[in-house]
C-alpha cells in the first residue's frame, strides 16, 4: 500500500517541481528582462520610424514594425518554461524601457502587461510542455493581439474605422509571429548553443542536438 501511494504521488510531485521557480529562474528572468528592455530602447527609434513610414502608406500598416517590442514574452517563455515567465520578462523589459526614457512613459508598462499576458496564454494553452517554433510564433502573435486589445482603449483605436483596426490587428499578428516568434526562437537557440543556458531544458536540448 505504501508503494502504491508513492507511485500515485510521484507524478504530482514531479509536476509541482516542474512548475516551481528556482532562484536561477528568477535571476535569469531579471537578466533577460533587462537585456530585452535595452533592445526595446534601441528599437524605439528604428521601429518608431518604420511604424510611421508604414502607417503613412496605409493606416494600420505600421503594426508590421511592432514585433520586436513583443519579443520579451516569447524569449522568457522559451527559456524558463514556467508559469508566469513570459509575462514577467516582458513586464521587466517594459519597465526598463520606461525608466531609460521613451515617448510613451509609464504606459509602456501597461503595454508590457498586455503583451506579456498574450504570450503567456499560449504557453499555458500547451500546459508549458511544448516550446517549438510554431508555439513561439503563436505566442508572438498572441502578444500582438494583446497589444491590439489594449490600444483599442488606451490609444482610443476603438474610435477609428473598422478597416484600420482590422489592418492593424493583421499586421500585429504577422509581426508578432515573425519578429517576436521566429526571431525570438532563433535567438534562444543561438544562446543555448553557447552553453549559457545549460541549467535550463533548452540548454540541455541544444547539447543533445550537437
Amino acid at each position: 500500500m505504501h508503494a502504491s501511494t508513492s507511485a500515485r504521488t510521484a507524478p504530482a510531485v514531479a509536476s509541482a517541481n516542474r512548475f516551481s521557480w528556482r532562484v536561477v529562474d528568477i535571476v535569469v528572468a531579471a537578466v533577460l528582462g533587462v537585456a530585452v528592455g535595452l533592445v526595446f530602447w534601441g528599437w524605439n527609434t528604428v521601429g518608431g520610424l518604420w511604424f510611421v513610414a508604414m502607417d503613412g502608406l496605409t493606416p494600420g500598416l505600421g503594426g508590421i514594425a511592432v514585433g520586436i517590442w513583443l519579443i520579451g514574452g516569447v524569449i522568457g517563455g522559451l527559456v524558463i518554461r514556467k508559469p508566469g515567465a513570459a509575462l514577467l520578462v516582458e513586464v521587466i523589459a517594459a519597465i526598463v524601457s520606461a525608466l531609460i526614457g521613451n515617448v510613451w512613459g509609464v504606459t509602456t508598462i501597461f503595454s508590457g502587461l498586455a503583451q506579456g499576458l498574450g504570450a503567456e496564454l499560449i504557453f499555458l494553452a500547451f500546459l508549458y510542455l511544448r516550446f517549438t517554433l510554431p508555439v513561439a510564433m503563436l505566442s508572438g502573435a498572441a502578444a500582438g493581439v494583446g497589444a491590439w486589445v489594449l490600444e483599442l482603449f488606451m490609444s482610443a483605436n476603438i474610435e477609428k474605422s473598422v478597416e484600420f483596426n482590422l489592418i492593424y490587428l493583421g499586421t500585429l499578428i504577422v509581426s508578432g509571429a515573425l519578429l517576436a516568434g521566429v526571431v525570438g526562437w532563433l535567438l534562444v537557440r543561438a544562446l543555448a548553443a553557447t552553453g549559457a543556458l545549460s541549467r535550463f531544458a533548452v540548454g540541455r536540448e541544444a547539447r543533445r542536438d550537437v
